[in-house]
């Protein structure tokens, strides 16, 4: 008689589906505002436990992406704002696309469980169940991560890794790798304690299937975050001159004022008052304050900015768009989202690298997205890959702008020769959302990977001074107007990180799992 495909055969129960659901969003509160990290190990575990009870590989798949789907649709669909309120989209098309981007970015969960659901299969029917858990689970999700921070220019929004930066109430242990091993080595760190945790519920179930074979994986956890808590106490770098007065502007300019030409007056009246009012050597203003193009700004005013910088003995740096013209064909104009220097030091520019794709380009399948968006300046050219740190006040500073700091690999570029990271932004656009903490706390992470300060001038919040230690020092709470006066540290010396970036934790990850592969090979072949 053969055998009837029931559907619980190819799709998982509700209950399961809800619980990755479920799991997936409590993820959210381990990040900033929230910074309850413990709940990033309860939500992996989670997912790694309905993983491992899955019984077919849709099943496995599809409770990898409904996890997704309750992280991002929780902790990412900030996007709606963007779209909606300030692009203009309508709500219906804009609640579509986001829906639809949370698929995509659940796809890569729902990988991690299905490629390693490839691997345990095998494993499984040779009793080791453990060693799946251990090492093709935690691989797997932590590829993914990575690959979802590099596919199609990358969303790293949300790495597992970043709950770990200080804030809230209890102090994050693994927070010491990041100068080491960087966010995506501690999301890993994290993974592989998510599934001891997972084989220490299923020993007091089964003890004696795992039993004694818990002990050593669980001894080996606890030193690695009580290596974690001590590597926290190593400076790896060093004071390289004396503290430096900064002032991070924040004018807080609503977004749906903020192109309009009869405020654009106000908006510049806005930004020279509070730059006239700032008595630092370095006066940092945050991207397109100004909203027009350099070359339309009144020359009798920037020569007021750079008369004012100069006064305090310093600089100014200050974002804007600047419209130039083509290499090939003069007529041609491209436009670059930069930052630009004025003061003391001769003048210099440094001009985005990493832009948001429909923010700031839109990818040429969806060009028709413009007939729906009103989005400003929606045309960037990326600037190059490489340029020099800007030397101003003194001080050699690495400035990123907006989104560029999720990305760890890019700021570590100009260093060791920088020795201020400067992020400049406006998180107009996300209103009263998640995405203003969410983004300070990915800075919190390049100040720990990097070893230096991050200086943080926004529209509208957070701007921030974060030390080389992670920790957010001094703060503007967010939609006000104002200027916040810091002592930054300049520093020198190169952590590992900053030398060999990613570059270990993929060595690990192709060992494991080629490691796997072995073993699966191994396996079949019995």
């Amino acid at each position: 008689m053969p055998h009837k495909i029931r559907l619980t055969d190819s799709f998982p129960p509700v209950l399961m589906l809800l619980a990755a659901l479920l799991a997936g969003g409590l993820n959210v509160f381990a990040f900033a505002p929230f910074y309850v990290w413990p709940l990033a190990l309860v939500s992996l575990a989670v997912l790694f436990a309905l993983w491992q009870s899955a019984i077919a590989l849709r099943q496995a798949m599809l409770i990898g992406f409904s996890w997704g789907m309750g992280l991002f649709l929780a902790g990412a669909s900030w996007l709606y704002v963007a779209l909606h309120v300030y692009g203009n989209m309508p709500a219906p098309l804009a609640a579509l696309c986001i829906f639809l981007f949370c698929c995509y970015l659940s796809l890569y969960p729902a990988l991690a469980c299905l490629v390693a659901y490839k691997f345990r299969s095998r494993a499984r029917s040779t009793s080791r169940p453990m060693l799946a858990l251990l090492l093709i689970m935690p691989a797997c999700f932590v590829a993914t991560e990575y690959l979802r921070g590099w596919v199609v220019t990358g969303f790293p929004w949300l790495i597992t890794g970043y709950s770990q930066t200080p804030g809230g109430w209890l102090a994050a242990p693994l927070a010491g790798y990041a100068p080491i091993l960087g966010a995506l080595g501690i999301s890993w760190l994290l993974a592989l304690t998510a599934a001891v945790l997972v084989l220490l519920i299923k020993a007091l179930a089964e003890p004696t299937v795992f039993g004694g074979r818990i002990f050593a994986p669980s001894v080996l956890v606890v030193l690695v975050w009580a290596v974690g808590a001590a590597l926290a106490h190593i400076s790896w770098s060093a004071p390289s001159g004396q503290p430096l007065s900064v002032a991070l502007v924040q004018g807080n300019i609503d977004q749906q004022l903020k192109w309009r030409e009869d405020q654009r007056a106000a908006t510049l009246d806005n930004y020279f008052e509070l730059a006239q009012n700032a008595t630092a050597r370095l006066i940092v203003l945050p991207e397109t304050a100004l909203p027009v193009f350099l070359d339309e700004i009144p020359a009798d005013y920037l020569a007021a900015l750079k008369q004012r910088a100069e006064k305090n003995g310093g600089d100014l740096i200050m974002g804007v768009p600047i419209a130039q013209r083509g290499h090939v064909n003069e007529a041609a104009y491209t436009y670059v989202n930069s930052a630009i220097s004025m003061g003391i030091s001769p003048p210099q520019r440094y001009d985005k690298v990493h832009l948001v794709a429909f923010g700031e380009f839109i990818p040429p399948l969806f060009s028709w997205a413009y007939n729906w968006l009103n989005i400003p300046l929606a045309g960037f050219t990326p600037g190059p890959q490489t340029q020099a740190p800007m030397r101003v006040s003194g001080h050699s500073v690495a400035v990123n702008i907006c989104y560029e700091d999720t990305f760890g690999y890019e700021i570590a570029r100009p260093l060791p020769e920088a020795e201020l990271l400067i992020n400049i932004a406006n998180m107009a656009w996300y209103g009263h959302s998640l995405a203003a903490a969410q983004h300070v706390q990915f800075s919190q992470m390049r100040a720990l990977e990097t070893s230096r300060w991050m200086l943080r001038s926004t529209n509208t919040g957070v701007t921030a001074a974060i030390n080389e230690r992670g920790e957010i020092v001094k703060s503007l709470p967010q939609f006000v107007r104002g200027v916040l006066i810091v002592e930054a540290i300049p520093r020198q010396g190169a952590t590992p990180y900053v030398r060999w970036r990613e570059g270990p934790v993929l060595l690990g990850l192709v060992i494991a799992l080629l490691a796997s592969w072995c073993m699966r090979r191994q396996n079949a072949t019995k």
